[in-house]
């Protein structure tokens, strides 16, 4: 069966174009007839909106402008403009009402030499020399652990300082001769977190077996017990003026804890992943938290909601330090760029410290401007904080009989005088660095 022949489609549309035409010609809100009229009226609103503000340079840039190309022809009036056409008398009224010449905007700089002194001031604010820093050397190595050395803490009298490892042990060390004072015993996982109150005779901890203890340093027993955690505490702190404890963990949560009453005040709730490292200070925001989910948080306590979310970080944050007096802290993670100082209260992110390419475990700062912060594969790097500049770079010698890859460091701080370091590493010991002297 054949299919007749269909008509060419051209004559039909031309036919249906037509009929359209004269159905809509008469409507006088269609304006078939200006095309040109109206292009010309969009071409001149686009250039107004696009061009508006660089069509004439500010005033004191005009005056410093000198003349520049060959001299402007002098006969003015036989200089044609170039134009598209027969252009009516409306149009060309419409055109010159839409394209308004700009204002002159006023120089912030009324003149050059303002300019240049500006840049010249924003040169040297870049140029900033680093403070100098003795040189750090190892002056001791102190072994009694039988695990890793995963927390230390120096009391605020400065006398001694408590370390925490894998054997479950605490053990209170002479800070002077580094002799073993006193060992205490009650975690039954590895201790994560250390903490010797200022105003109370009370040394707080934490460990893997979701237990937050306080002790009674003039009885040497535990008094309290923080019941709250579903998993590991990793890390806690105390704050400086309230009395007050903050815990974090695995539970990727921190917990906030009446010292006295062992009540809890909040759940900081809002990471995704593991609170690895959690810091308190006097003013807000009073608590940080670092987290493995690559964040960290600064958190209104009297509300207990989350104030700012830093993302900047690309891995898991391990590690934070609270500059003692500067109002101001650093964070770090792994990879590269993955220390970052941040300015209080709002967390405005400073600078990176670039160069130590390595899982930081640890981080500490000294009232001098002595930036610590140590690796998972044993790297040590020393920084001047106000720069970001490293002063030095040394590696952690594992003990004879350890192996290789017992090398990391897992945590550290300054005494009070910020004059000895104080590192616990995978080898089980404990060492102490001091500035060398001149």
């Amino acid at each position: 069966m054949e299919t007749a022949g269909l008509p060419p489609l051209e004559p039909l549309f031309r036919h249906s174009a037509k009929r359209t035409r004269d159905i809509f010609a008469s409507c006088p809100d269609v304006g078939l007839g200006d095309e040109e009229k109206s292009a010309r009226i969009r071409l001149s609103v686009k250039i107004n909106d696009e061009y508006h503000y660089a069509k004439e340079l500010p005033s004191a840039l005009l005056a410093q402008q000198g003349l520049v190309g060959p001299a402007a022809p002098k006969a003015q009036a036989q200089r044609k403009m170039i134009t598209g056409g027969p252009v009516d008398s409306d149009t060309s009224r419409m055109i010159a009402n839409i394209d308004k010449t700009p204002n002159p905007q006023v120089s912030t700089f009324q003149s050059s030499n303002k300019l240049s002194q500006a840049l010249a001031l924003h040169k040297t604010t870049r140029t900033v020399k680093p403070t100098y820093h003795p040189p750090w050397k190892l002056v001791r190595v102190i072994s009694g652990h039988l695990g890793w050395v995963r927390s230390v803490a120096v009391e605020p009298g400065n006398q001694w300082f408590v370390t925490g490892a894998g054997d479950r042990v605490i053990k209170v060390w002479d800070l002077a001769s580094g002799e073993l004072k006193l060992s205490l015993t009650g975690h039954i996982s590895t201790v994560r977190g250390l903490a010797v109150s200022s105003r109370h005779p009370y040394l707080f901890s934490c460990g893997e077996d979701k237990m937050v203890k306080c002790w009674d340093l003039e009885a040497n027993k535990v008094i309290r017990h923080y019941h709250g955690h579903l998993s590991g505490v990793y890390a806690l702190s105390l704050h400086p003026t309230l009395d007050v404890l903050v815990t974090s963990g695995r539970d990727a949560s921190a917990r906030v804890w009446d010292m006295r009453t062992k009540a809890q005040i909040h759940v900081l709730s809002g990471h995704t992943a593991t609170v690895a490292d959690v810091k308190c200070q006097e003013s807000d925001p009073q608590v940080i938290t670092g987290s493995m989910d690559s964040t960290v948080r600064l958190w209104d306590l009297a509300a207990g909601k989350t104030m700012v979310t830093l993302t900047h970080h690309k891995k898991s944050v391990r590690s934070l330090a609270i500059h003692p007096t500067e109002y101001s802290f650093a964070s770090g993670s792994a990879g590269g760029n993955n220390i970052k100082k941040w300015k209080c209260p709002e967390g405005n992110f400073v600078f990176n410290f670039s160069g130590h390419n390595a899982i930081i475990n640890t981080l500490s700062v000294n009232s001098e401007g002595v930036f610590f912060s140590g690796g998972d594969n044993g790297s040590l790097s020393f920084w001047d904080y106000n720069t970001g500049m490293p002063f030095q770079n040394m590696d952690d010698v594992p003990q004879p009989g350890s192996l290789e890859a017992e090398a990391g460091v897992f945590c550290s701080t300054f005494d009070i005088t910020g004059t000895r370091l104080i590192t616990g590493g995978a080898d089980k010991t404990i060492k102490v660095y001091a500035e060398q002297s001149q």
